[in-house]
């Protein structure tokens, strides 16, 4: 099997970027190991389309996807689940580093701005007049209007759908074990576990996230300073219903709170499973969930008793030193990029980020947004 693009990975990233390739008429195969979905992009509830408290390196890839997000449904022709409900990283105390504080609020909000992701500063009356209920503790917040939630396994669906309509052709149970350069006038090729040799004419992108770290290694000697987490996601039934009318981040709490249909909670915000070696997956770890719950119930005592619906931790995530991701071309390895390590926030930079990287394949050179990206940076 030739294409000019091989994609491993049928995650958001994966997909995306097949759409994007695709629709400008080259052909791509995309392999994926077990269903479109199936790892980090897939799991219960929405993930949060944040600008706010972001990485600064990473806000003008934000930007242009507050502007791309609005429209995706339309373009890709399906639900996508985004909802621009607006954010708030809520202030607690000053006791936190450097970074935080009601006293760099004003600092934090002007340099987000600056970058095109206007902020204002909230006094701790407005936040609980927007969310009634919050501990009388809250003293201020930054609020993002532009910020929301997508649904993230709906999204990828879509762009999956998408790029087949395009005339991507994706393979799904096709888990990819060997890499080899293109070499000696020989294209890139990937092998998969079945024995399926796939050549790429242009050049293969490495997106199967967590698995991409040791596929580098194994195959090209390559360090890429990145590790896998299991990302806890709780939902839970409160006692008493609560207005949450916006995507709740925290100032020095582990905590993310996003309102989801049927009055349901759904609470992140760091918490981590663990890997279970028996099944290949992540396990929860009961002293983490009882940890992430109790910081809402201090947050939000008008919810009364929190009752567990679900805890899901099975999809795992990869996560940097620095904490944003690796786009680049792979070291010493003709004819293969890789797209990783979106450390647990990359999601909503999916519409700027995907379309990018299809950029950097085709021409093979990255836009200025992916800079910062690169594995140059470390040395």
């Amino acid at each position: 099997m030739i294409a000019e693009y091989v994609i491993v990975g049928g995650g958001a990233y994966g997909c995306a970027v097949a759409y994007h390739l695709a629709s400008q008429g080259r052909s791509v195969v995309v392999l994926e190991a077990v269903g479109v979905g199936g790892g980090a992009s897939g799991g219960p509830g929405k993930r949060g389309v944040r600008g706010n408290r972001r990485d600064l390196r990473e806000l003008p890839l934000l930007r242009e996807a507050h502007r791309l997000w609005p429209r995706l449904a339309d373009e890709l022709g399906a639900e996508t689940g985004y909802v621009r409900s607006g954010s708030v990283s809520l202030i607690e105390e000053e006791v936190v580093g450097g970074r935080g504080g009601v006293v760099a609020a004003e600092a934090h909000a002007y340099t987000q701005t600056r970058f095109g992701i206007p902020t204002e500063v909230w006094d701790g009356a407005r936040v609980r007049e927007v969310i009634p209920g919050l501990s009388g503790n809250v003293r201020a917040a930054l609020h993002v209007p532009g910020d929301g939630v997508a649904a993230q396994y709906r999204t990828t669906l879509a762009y999956a759908d998408a790029a087949r309509r395009s005339g991507a052709v994706i393979h799904e149970g096709a888990k990819v074990l060997e890499l080899r350069s293109r070499q000696a006038g020989r294209h890139a090729r990937v092998v998969t576990e079945d024995g399926r040799a796939v050549e790429a004419e242009r050049a293969v992108l490495l997106a199967a996230n967590s698995s991409v770290p040791g596929l580098v290694r194994e195959n090209f000697g390559h360090v890429v300073p990145a590790w896998t987490v299991y990302p806890q996601v709780v939902l839970l039934r409160p006692e008493h219903a609560v207005t949450l009318p916006l995507l709740v981040g925290h100032d020095s709490r582990l905590i993310s709170v996003k309102s989801l249909d049927g009055g349901l909670i759904q609470l992140s915000g760091g918490w981590r499973g663990r890997f279970d070696p028996d099944t290949g997956r992540g396990e929860p770890v009961e002293a983490n969930v009882r940890g992430n719950i109790a910081q809402l119930e201090a947050l939000l005592p008008a919810a009364g008793e929190l009752t567990r619906v679900s805890v899901h931790v099975a999809s795992p995530e990869t996560a940097t030193v620095d904490q944003i991701p690796f786009v680049d071309a792979v070291p010493g390895a003709e004819g293969f990029y890789l797209a990783t390590g979106w450390t647990g926030h990359g999601w909503a930079l999916l519409p700027a980020a995907s379309r990018d990287i299809a950029h950097l394949l085709l021409h093979g050179t990255a836009p200025s947004t992916l800079a910062p990206f690169s594995l140059s940076r470390i040395p």
